[in-house]
Protein backbone atom coordinates (compact mmCIF):
# COMPACT_ATOMS: atom_id res chain seq x y z
CA UNK A 1 0.00 0.00 0.00
CA UNK A 2 2.42 2.62 0.90
CA UNK A 3 4.18 1.84 -2.43
CA UNK A 4 1.74 2.40 -4.27
CA UNK A 5 1.25 5.69 -2.35
CA UNK A 6 4.61 6.60 -3.03
CA UNK A 7 4.11 6.16 -6.98
CA UNK A 8 1.08 8.15 -6.73
CA UNK A 9 2.94 11.01 -5.15
CA UNK A 10 5.98 10.94 -7.70
CA UNK A 11 3.16 11.09 -10.14
CA UNK A 12 2.02 14.11 -8.54
CA UNK A 13 4.87 15.57 -7.71
CA UNK A 14 6.27 15.02 -11.50
CA UNK A 15 3.20 16.98 -12.87
CA UNK A 16 3.85 20.16 -10.28
CA UNK A 17 7.29 20.20 -11.97
CA UNK A 18 6.12 20.06 -14.89
CA UNK A 19 3.76 22.98 -14.56
CA UNK A 20 6.35 24.69 -13.40
CA UNK A 21 8.29 25.16 -16.18
CA UNK A 22 5.61 26.30 -18.05
CA UNK A 23 4.45 28.98 -15.27
CA UNK A 24 8.26 29.72 -15.01
CA UNK A 25 8.80 30.34 -18.91
CA UNK A 26 5.63 32.28 -19.37
CA UNK A 27 6.81 34.40 -16.74
CA UNK A 28 9.92 34.46 -17.39
CA UNK A 29 11.20 33.51 -14.36
CA UNK A 30 15.29 32.30 -15.88
CA UNK A 31 18.43 32.54 -15.26
CA UNK A 32 21.28 34.29 -17.55
CA UNK A 33 24.70 33.49 -17.17
CA UNK A 34 27.02 36.05 -15.97
CA UNK A 35 30.62 36.48 -15.34
CA UNK A 36 30.36 34.56 -12.12
CA UNK A 37 28.16 31.30 -13.91
CA UNK A 38 28.89 28.46 -14.20
CA UNK A 39 27.15 27.63 -17.08
CA UNK A 40 26.44 29.19 -20.87
CA UNK A 41 23.16 29.36 -21.71
CA UNK A 42 19.31 30.72 -20.34
CA UNK A 43 17.52 28.52 -17.88
CA UNK A 44 14.77 28.00 -15.62
CA UNK A 45 15.29 28.86 -12.40
CA UNK A 46 13.32 27.95 -9.50
CA UNK A 47 12.66 24.06 -10.18
CA UNK A 48 13.47 23.37 -6.32
CA UNK A 49 10.19 24.65 -6.24
CA UNK A 50 9.53 20.39 -6.41
CA UNK A 51 11.02 19.96 -2.29
CA UNK A 52 8.19 22.41 -0.85
CA UNK A 53 5.93 20.71 -2.91
CA UNK A 54 7.20 17.56 -1.57
CA UNK A 55 6.62 18.59 1.94
CA UNK A 56 3.10 19.76 1.54
CA UNK A 57 2.18 16.16 -0.03
CA UNK A 58 4.05 14.57 3.00
CA UNK A 59 1.97 16.74 5.25
CA UNK A 60 -1.30 15.74 3.14
CA UNK A 61 -0.60 12.35 3.06
CA UNK A 62 0.64 11.45 6.79
CA UNK A 63 -1.56 13.41 8.55
CA UNK A 64 0.45 16.70 9.63
CA UNK A 65 2.86 15.22 12.48
CA UNK A 66 5.60 18.66 11.87
CA UNK A 67 3.20 21.49 11.11
CA UNK A 68 5.50 24.04 12.61
CA UNK A 69 8.07 22.49 10.68
CA UNK A 70 6.22 22.51 7.48
CA UNK A 71 4.73 25.92 8.16
CA UNK A 72 8.31 27.29 8.55
CA UNK A 73 9.54 25.70 5.48
CA UNK A 74 6.58 27.20 2.93
CA UNK A 75 7.38 30.55 4.92
CA UNK A 76 11.33 30.21 4.18
CA UNK A 77 10.78 29.03 1.09
CA UNK A 78 8.40 31.55 -0.21
CA UNK A 79 10.52 34.19 0.66
CA UNK A 80 13.21 32.93 -1.46
CA UNK A 81 11.05 32.37 -4.77
CA UNK A 82 10.17 35.95 -4.36
CA UNK A 83 13.91 36.46 -4.44
CA UNK A 84 14.49 34.30 -7.70
CA UNK A 85 11.78 36.49 -9.35
CA UNK A 86 12.76 39.50 -7.95
CA UNK A 87 15.43 40.91 -5.60
CA UNK A 88 14.19 41.12 -1.75
CA UNK A 89 15.92 43.14 0.68
CA UNK A 90 18.43 41.55 2.46
CA UNK A 91 17.35 42.48 6.07
CA UNK A 92 13.58 41.63 5.25
CA UNK A 93 14.67 38.24 3.94
CA UNK A 94 17.09 37.59 7.19
CA UNK A 95 14.06 38.27 9.39
CA UNK A 96 11.92 35.67 7.75
CA UNK A 97 14.72 33.39 7.37
CA UNK A 98 15.07 33.54 11.63
CA UNK A 99 11.18 33.25 11.89
CA UNK A 100 10.97 30.44 9.76
CA UNK A 101 14.15 28.76 11.85
CA UNK A 102 12.20 29.43 15.52
CA UNK A 103 9.53 27.60 13.86
CA UNK A 104 11.53 24.83 13.39
CA UNK A 105 13.44 25.05 16.73
CA UNK A 106 9.45 25.35 18.50
CA UNK A 107 8.82 21.96 16.59
CA UNK A 108 12.31 20.33 17.55
CA UNK A 109 10.92 20.96 20.74
CA UNK A 110 14.40 23.27 22.14
CA UNK A 111 12.59 26.81 21.71
CA UNK A 112 12.28 27.62 25.87
CA UNK A 113 13.89 30.32 28.14
CA UNK A 114 16.11 27.80 29.67
CA UNK A 115 17.40 26.76 26.58
CA UNK A 116 18.26 30.24 24.89
CA UNK A 117 21.95 29.47 24.46
CA UNK A 118 21.70 26.27 22.16
CA UNK A 119 18.43 28.38 20.83
CA UNK A 120 21.35 30.82 19.95
CA UNK A 121 23.85 28.89 18.49
CA UNK A 122 21.61 26.43 16.67
CA UNK A 123 20.80 29.61 14.76
CA UNK A 124 23.81 30.42 13.47
CA UNK A 125 24.33 27.25 12.63
CA UNK A 126 21.49 27.03 10.79
CA UNK A 127 22.36 30.68 9.10
CA UNK A 128 25.53 29.25 8.32
CA UNK A 129 24.23 25.60 6.31
CA UNK A 130 21.43 27.07 4.50
CA UNK A 131 23.96 29.75 3.12
CA UNK A 132 26.26 27.58 2.40
CA UNK A 133 23.82 24.91 0.51
CA UNK A 134 22.93 28.55 -1.66
CA UNK A 135 26.74 29.71 -2.10
CA UNK A 136 27.05 26.12 -3.56
CA UNK A 137 24.14 25.36 -5.68
CA UNK A 138 26.17 26.43 -8.91
CA UNK A 139 26.49 23.90 -10.92
CA UNK A 140 24.07 21.12 -12.21
CA UNK A 141 23.43 18.40 -10.52
CA UNK A 142 25.01 19.58 -6.89
CA UNK A 143 22.61 20.49 -4.46
CA UNK A 144 20.50 17.56 -5.40
CA UNK A 145 23.05 14.61 -5.83
CA UNK A 146 24.71 16.30 -2.92
CA UNK A 147 21.17 15.95 -0.79
CA UNK A 148 20.44 12.46 -2.15
CA UNK A 149 23.63 11.34 -0.30
CA UNK A 150 23.12 13.19 2.74
CA UNK A 151 18.99 11.76 2.86
CA UNK A 152 20.43 8.93 1.93
CA UNK A 153 22.63 8.19 4.90
CA UNK A 154 19.98 9.59 7.26
CA UNK A 155 17.69 6.77 6.25
CA UNK A 156 20.10 4.16 7.09
CA UNK A 157 20.56 6.00 10.70
CA UNK A 158 16.80 6.19 10.65
CA UNK A 159 16.37 2.51 10.18
CA UNK A 160 18.22 1.76 13.43
CA UNK A 161 17.36 4.51 15.39
CA UNK A 162 14.17 5.97 14.28
CA UNK A 163 14.42 9.91 14.84
CA UNK A 164 11.88 10.43 12.49
CA UNK A 165 9.23 9.64 9.65
CA UNK A 166 10.82 7.37 7.24
CA UNK A 167 8.07 8.62 4.83
CA UNK A 168 8.97 12.38 5.02
CA UNK A 169 12.52 10.87 4.54
CA UNK A 170 11.52 8.65 1.31
CA UNK A 171 9.34 11.65 -0.41
CA UNK A 172 11.88 14.29 0.20
CA UNK A 173 14.15 11.61 -1.73
CA UNK A 174 11.99 10.99 -4.44
CA UNK A 175 11.45 14.75 -5.22
CA UNK A 176 15.42 15.05 -5.43
CA UNK A 177 15.32 12.11 -7.70
CA UNK A 178 12.28 14.04 -9.88
CA UNK A 179 14.57 17.16 -9.57
CA UNK A 180 17.97 15.94 -10.56
CA UNK A 181 16.64 14.06 -14.01
CA UNK A 182 16.36 17.80 -14.93
CA UNK A 183 19.00 19.01 -13.36
CA UNK A 184 21.84 16.35 -13.15
CA UNK A 185 22.59 16.45 -16.73
CA UNK A 186 25.12 18.06 -19.62
CA UNK A 187 22.63 21.03 -20.40
CA UNK A 188 20.25 21.29 -16.95
CA UNK A 189 16.65 22.46 -18.36
CA UNK A 190 16.34 23.81 -14.45
CA UNK A 191 17.89 25.23 -11.63
CA UNK A 192 16.99 24.47 -8.23
CA UNK A 193 16.83 28.72 -7.43
CA UNK A 194 17.24 29.87 -4.16
CA UNK A 195 13.68 27.77 -3.29
CA UNK A 196 15.40 24.96 -4.03
CA UNK A 197 18.44 25.62 -2.30
CA UNK A 198 16.67 26.78 1.12
CA UNK A 199 14.21 24.25 1.36
CA UNK A 200 16.28 21.11 1.02
CA UNK A 201 18.66 23.02 3.07
CA UNK A 202 15.76 23.30 5.36
CA UNK A 203 14.61 20.25 5.47
CA UNK A 204 17.80 18.60 5.90
CA UNK A 205 18.85 20.88 9.01
CA UNK A 206 15.71 19.73 10.63
CA UNK A 207 16.78 15.87 10.23
CA UNK A 208 19.92 16.21 10.86
CA UNK A 209 19.46 18.77 14.10
CA UNK A 210 16.50 15.53 15.20
CA UNK A 211 19.07 13.34 14.85
CA UNK A 212 21.43 15.55 17.02
CA UNK A 213 18.58 15.73 19.59
CA UNK A 214 17.71 12.40 19.78
CA UNK A 215 21.09 10.52 20.28
CA UNK A 216 22.98 13.44 21.94
CA UNK A 217 26.11 13.81 19.46
CA UNK A 218 26.47 16.80 17.70
CA UNK A 219 28.95 15.02 15.49
CA UNK A 220 26.29 13.67 13.15
CA UNK A 221 27.02 17.58 11.81
CA UNK A 222 29.61 15.58 9.62
CA UNK A 223 26.50 14.22 7.52
CA UNK A 224 26.90 17.79 5.94
CA UNK A 225 31.11 17.54 6.12
CA UNK A 226 32.06 18.53 2.96
CA UNK A 227 29.84 21.41 1.72
CA UNK A 228 31.14 22.68 5.14
CA UNK A 229 34.95 22.46 4.69
CA UNK A 230 34.50 23.86 1.35
CA UNK A 231 32.38 26.74 2.31
CA UNK A 232 34.14 27.65 5.19
CA UNK A 233 37.57 27.85 3.21
CA UNK A 234 36.45 29.51 0.42
CA UNK A 235 34.90 32.55 2.57
CA UNK A 236 38.59 32.43 4.82
CA UNK A 237 39.98 32.63 0.97
CA UNK A 238 37.81 35.71 -0.16
CA UNK A 239 38.69 37.72 3.33
CA UNK A 240 42.22 37.15 2.70
CA UNK A 241 41.65 38.40 -0.48
CA UNK A 242 39.66 41.56 1.22
CA UNK A 243 36.70 40.86 -0.71
CA UNK A 244 32.94 41.29 0.09
CA UNK A 245 32.48 37.50 0.84
CA UNK A 246 28.39 38.40 0.56
CA UNK A 247 29.34 38.91 -3.61
CA UNK A 248 29.26 36.17 -6.22
CA UNK A 249 32.41 34.62 -7.18
CA UNK A 250 33.72 31.65 -8.85
CA UNK A 251 36.01 30.75 -6.07
CA UNK A 252 34.67 27.26 -4.88
CA UNK A 253 36.75 24.18 -5.46
CA UNK A 254 34.03 22.83 -7.23
CA UNK A 255 33.28 25.99 -9.30
CA UNK A 256 37.36 25.98 -10.17
CA UNK A 257 37.14 21.94 -11.41
CA UNK A 258 34.06 23.18 -13.49
CA UNK A 259 35.16 26.31 -15.24
CA UNK A 260 39.11 26.68 -14.83
CA UNK A 261 39.83 22.99 -15.06
CA UNK A 262 36.88 22.21 -17.82
CA UNK A 263 35.46 18.99 -15.86
CA UNK A 264 31.89 17.88 -16.62
CA UNK A 265 29.58 19.58 -14.04
CA UNK A 266 28.18 15.94 -13.63
CA UNK A 267 31.68 14.58 -13.26
CA UNK A 268 32.20 17.19 -10.45
CA UNK A 269 29.05 16.87 -8.34
CA UNK A 270 30.27 13.04 -8.74
CA UNK A 271 32.96 14.06 -6.56
CA UNK A 272 31.32 15.35 -3.97
CA UNK A 273 28.67 13.10 -3.62
CA UNK A 274 31.25 10.22 -3.84
CA UNK A 275 33.40 11.92 -0.73
CA UNK A 276 30.38 12.87 1.40
CA UNK A 277 29.25 8.89 1.11
CA UNK A 278 32.39 7.70 2.25
CA UNK A 279 32.74 10.21 5.02
CA UNK A 280 29.31 9.54 6.26
CA UNK A 281 29.36 5.69 6.29
CA UNK A 282 32.74 5.77 7.69
CA UNK A 283 30.70 7.77 10.44
CA UNK A 284 28.34 4.91 10.68
CA UNK A 285 30.08 1.69 10.35
CA UNK A 286 34.04 2.20 10.89
CA UNK A 287 34.53 0.60 14.76
CA UNK A 288 36.87 3.80 15.68
CA UNK A 289 36.21 7.17 18.15
CA UNK A 290 33.88 9.23 16.28
CA UNK A 291 35.68 12.40 17.16
CA UNK A 292 39.15 11.42 16.54
CA UNK A 293 37.44 10.00 13.02
CA UNK A 294 35.80 13.66 12.58
CA UNK A 295 39.05 15.55 13.33
CA UNK A 296 40.73 13.34 10.84
CA UNK A 297 38.27 13.63 8.05
CA UNK A 298 38.22 17.34 8.77
CA UNK A 299 41.97 17.70 8.51
CA UNK A 300 42.42 15.50 5.25
CA UNK A 301 39.68 17.75 3.49
CA UNK A 302 41.13 21.01 4.73
CA UNK A 303 44.85 19.65 3.49
CA UNK A 304 42.74 18.61 0.20
CA UNK A 305 41.21 21.72 -0.39
CA UNK A 306 44.41 24.08 0.53
CA UNK A 307 46.41 22.16 -1.87
CA UNK A 308 44.10 21.90 -4.62
CA UNK A 309 43.80 25.66 -4.39
CA UNK A 310 47.54 26.28 -4.34
CA UNK A 311 48.13 23.99 -7.38
CA UNK A 312 45.05 25.59 -9.64
CA UNK A 313 44.32 28.64 -8.26
CA UNK A 314 46.05 30.51 -10.58
CA UNK A 315 44.00 29.84 -13.33
CA UNK A 316 41.02 31.99 -12.09
CA UNK A 317 43.06 34.44 -11.60
CA UNK A 318 43.84 34.49 -15.41
CA UNK A 319 40.43 34.13 -16.25
CA UNK A 320 39.84 37.45 -14.03
CA UNK A 321 42.97 39.39 -16.13
CA UNK A 322 41.52 38.11 -19.02
CA UNK A 323 38.11 39.31 -18.08
CA UNK A 324 39.79 42.70 -16.90
CA UNK A 325 41.51 43.39 -20.29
Amino acid sequence: MIVVKYIIIALLLLCLELLYFRIADRLNIIDKPNLRSSHKTITLRGGGIIFLFALWLYAACFGFPYAWFIAGATLIAAISFADDVSSVPNRFRIVVHFIAMLMMFHQLGILTLSQWPAVLVSLIVCTYIINAYNFMDGINGITGGYSLVVLGTLAIVNHKLNFIDMNLIAILMISLVIFCFFNFRKTARCFAGDVGAVAIAFAVIFMVFSLIIKTENVLWIMLLVVYGVDTVLTILHRLMLKENIFKPHRKHAFQLMANELKMPHTVVTSIYMAIQAVVSLGLIYLPVNQWIYSISVILVLCAAYILFKRKYYHLHEEYLRAQNQ
